[in-house]
């Protein structure tokens, strides 16, 4: 039998992969979840969708997505690395992720 994470522990095992992560590269700025373990609304099959605030970050996604050892996360990740003046101009832009980014990120770290 398989056995789906609950949520509090997957955001737990989040907290704990940013603090590991934080040591490890110091220009970690902030990490969040949205989509749906951001809403509450997580359930069996969810994946998680992680914001990362890399104060170094460079390069196009792929290449910034390297840096960072995600399959160590509890689950499946959909992973955005951002600068914070990139997360600000997004932010800024109105755009609907934008909206919804505001709407259901949850701060884990620090």
């Amino acid at each position: 039998m398989v056995r789906w994470p609950e949520p509090e522990q997957v955001l737990r095992e989040v907290r704990d992969w940013a603090q590991e992560q934080a040591g490890r590269v110091p220009s970690l700025e902030r990490v969040a979840v949205f989509g749906s373990y951001g809403r509450g609304s997580a359930g069996v099959g969810s994946d998680l969708d992680l914001l990362l605030i890399d104060a170094a970050a460079s390069g196009p996604q792929q290449q910034r997505l390297r840096h960072w050892p995600l399959e160590l996360l509890p689950l499946s990740c959909d992973a955005l690395v951002l600068t914070r003046s990139e997360h600000e101009a997004l932010m800024a832009a109105g755009s609907r992720f934008a909206v919804e980014l505001e709407r259901d990120a949850r701060w884990l770290w620090p």
